[in-house]
């Protein structure tokens, strides 16, 4: 092939990634045979609800970059990729197209929700994997696998089956965060506190008062609380008091509980078991001892029968009326007006969410399992402990195991369309609920009757997704060559939300860790330095920008600068500059190719020539232990400086009167010094600039030990 005098990447990029899929190579069982150890990459799969964005170009650039240096090494490379039904965040996609179409999906068959949200997915799906393939992921496609595929819904109800059976699944009324715009429970970790200032209500309950910021859940006080320390209400503990309300007069019990603040208010607060996680807690623990808890409010985030004539109100509006209420019956003492505090909402709309009282699945933490063997959260932090996980930068060793410690446990069931639906049936006689692998029962496991129903709720996408790596290999027969895998490389924001469940759950299902290596890149931010978002107008299309510039312009500009867990800038110019240095090497490659013709088997170099040989295995000896302990970035630098102000600038400076030399020994070493230092540096640039390099080996007449760069040594 010729060189063309400009590098062509929107012809190359296309033709290029076609020679690689059909080489086979990405799949491992097709690599040589001198190919043997395994090296897996289980691919974090992206929603299948939309386009990729920059930060999943980062994902796909630096897994590949790993793979494809592994691969080049002899490493039965696996990089399996795959995506994810995204659950409550594809639903509330949906939801917002509904929205723009004047539609709801509370006003339609779950059955029409499901098809219609399969079809928007599907169609994404493809978008998106095309957008992968764009990005030059040398991916193995042929073991590609979807979270709703039949057979990972299958190893997921397995492993639920599994924990229910080990007393690690069970069923619960507690308070659960709940956003009444998505009509859906939130775990703890989709929670989004912010920082609000609201009036602090001092109310009058009897002989005590109290503040509180909710006084529309007054009319679901069960008891009053203090601190056992605090002297001010110790004659109080124990007793009942007679307070006025809005609907007549109350008893209420006063119970002492450690978790009182006696700083907060005035020491004393009400106890409202059915809307507040605290409150609730202290219910449990005296339990008995004051009076069942009452729900005030209902899903929609309206007072329910329970506050009298404030029933059928919004939680605000009901606010404003029950404040002029108790200022008129004389028991509102004072206001607050400047209380700041931390207010739970929803992560996605931000809506104030409602802690409600409501069945759910959970999944306990703490809870050694009936079969024996550690908790989930032991499990793993025993395996850092021994060093079974690695985290690449020591502080997220101590983040995670700051979390863990305070683990509670974990809210799997989401009242939505999309999903995994829940494996429980239940009969009409209230039996415990009948758990399934999947397969629907004929009867009632507890009472046999034939009348049962599935739980209309579908499991939280993070506990499908939580078991990706070994799920994915169970169901592509890879299981047994390539599990544990050896890196899980994932956004550092997702740490709580995948890659602790992924171990929990990877160890408790195998025994074993799910992956080795753990490299958490940071977030893409622009310019300026603010998170990349639509609604900010500021995000980058990573398809515009590879047909401007190209993919490895976009993929060197993503890695250079790009600590492991630091956020990181990108902007157009800086993309705009590594698309010249694609320029650079392509016009080195056509220089030296011209020089390339019957090259001496064995060049009889200088010991000025010698000594650049040496200087340059110094640099192949640096860019691979960068590349081995995850400094994608130093790898990335070092050789685009080596290449433009070393190679460019001065090897080939230098050489350029040797190569008009009469004397052909002497012309012959700088033509041959000249080709090797290209041969290899293409080899050092091809998991970072995959494209280019490629397409400039395909053309290069001395090749080593294979045509195709992509499984060339290292």
């Amino acid at each position: 092939m010729e060189f063309g005098k400009t590098y062509d990447f929107k012809e190359g990029e296309r033709r290029i990634y076609t020679r690689w899929e059909e080489s086979g190579f990405f799949n491992p069982d097709n690599l040589p045979e001198t190919h043997k150890e395994p090296f897996t990459i289980i691919m974090p799969p992206p929603n299948a609800n939309g386009s990729l964005h920059v930060g999943h170009a980062l994902f796909v650039t630096l897994q590949d970059i790993v793979i494809r240096f592994h691969r080049m090494n002899g490493r039965r490379a696996l990089w399996l990729p795959g995506a994810d039904h995204a659950g409550f965040e594809t639903q509330v996609v949906f939801d917002k197209k509904l929205e723009k179409e004047g539609r709801s999906r509370f006003q339609m068959k779950r059955e029409d929700v499901w098809k219609e949200i399969w079809d928007f997915t599907m169609a994404n799906k493809k978008i998106m994997e095309n957008q992968v393939r764009r990005l030059g992921a040398s991916c193995d496609w042929s073991r590609e696998k979807f979270t709703l595929d039949e057979d990972i819904v299958s190893v997921v109800n397995e492993t639920f089956k599994k924990m229910h059976d080990d007393g690690l699944v069970y069923r619960d009324l507690r308070v659960i965060n709940w956003c009444t715009k998505h009509q859906t429970a939130l775990s703890d970790l989709e929670v989004k506190y912010v920082e609000r200032e609201d009036p602090l209500y001092y109310i009058l309950y009897g002989p005590l008062t109290l503040a509180t910021v909710r006084p529309e859940t007054k009319f679901g006080d069960t008891a009053l609380a203090v601190n056992l320390k605090d002297a001010r209400y110790k004659k109080y503990i124990g007793k009942e008091i007679i307070a006025e309300g809005l609907l007549g007069k109350t008893k209420f019990k006063v119970i002492a509980d450690e978790v009182v603040d006696p700083q907060f208010g005035t020491g004393v607060v009400k106890v409202t078991p059915a809307h507040d996680m605290t409150d609730f807690e202290i219910w449990t623990r005296h339990r008995g001892e004051i009076p069942e808890p009452i729900s005030v409010i209902d899903e929609r985030g309206r007072l329910t029968a329970h506050a009298g004539p404030y029933a059928g109100l919004k939680v605000f509006e009901a606010r404003v009326k029950i404040v002029e209420a108790l200022k008129e019956k004389g028991i509102l003492q004072k206001i607050d007006e400047h209380y700041i505090h931390q207010i739970a909402t929803c992560y996605k709309c931000g809506t104030v969410l409602e802690p409600l009282l409501r069945p759910q699945w959970f999944v306990a933490m703490t809870k050694e399992p009936l079969s024996g063997g550690l908790s989930l959260r032991d499990a793993a932090t025993s395996a850092l402990r021994k060093k079974e996980v690695r985290f690449i930068t020591k502080r997220f060793e101590k983040i995670f195991s700051h979390w863990m410690k305070n683990l509670r446990d974990w809210n799997i069931s989401r009242q939505i369309v999309w999903g995994i639906r829940i494996p429980a049936w239940y009969c009409d006689r209230k039996c415990p609920p009948t758990i399934t692998t999947g397969k629907n029962p004929e009867k009632c496991g507890t009472c046999g009757s034939a009348h049962i129903a599935q739980d209309p709720d579908v499991f939280d996408t993070w506990f499908s997704s939580g078991q990706w790596p070994y799920a994915t290999l169970m169901t592509t027969k890879s299981f047994d060559a390539f599990y544990p895998t050896s890196v899980m490389e994932t956004g550092w924001d997702i740490l709580f939300f995948w890659v602790a469940r992924m171990i929990m759950l990877g160890i408790y299902r195998t025994g074993k860790a799910p992956f080795k290596d753990i490299y958490l890149h940071g977030l893409i931010r622009d310019k300026d330095r603010q998170k990349m978002s639509k609604s900010k107008g500021n995000v980058l299309d990573p398809l515009g920008v590879i047909n401007e510039y190209g993919a490895d312009a976009l993929r060197m500009a993503l890695v250079v600068g790009n600590t492991a867990g630091n956020d990181t800038v990108i902007a157009e110019d800086k993309i705009r500059g590594y698309r010249n240095f694609a320029t650079k090497v392509w016009n080195i490659a056509r220089f030296v190719m011209t020089y390339a013709d019957n090259l001496p088997s064995e060049p009889a170099y200088s010991e000025g020539d010698e000594k650049t040989l040496k200087e340059f295995k110094a640099i192949k000896k640096e860019v691979t232990r960068y590349i081995e302990t995850y400094k994608f970035h130093n790898a990335a630098e070092t050789l685009y400086h080596y290449i433009w102000h070393t190679f460019a600038d001065k090897i080939i400076e230098e050489a350029k009167p040797r190569l008009l030399s009469e004397d052909q020994k002497e012309k012959d070493a700088a033509r041959a010094l000249l080709y090797e230092i290209l041969l290899d540096s293409l080899k050092l640039l091809h998991p970072f600039m995959p494209f280019l390099t490629e397409d400039i080996y395909e053309r290069m007449p001395h090749k080593k030990t294979s045509d195709i760069l992509m499984i060339e040594a290292w």
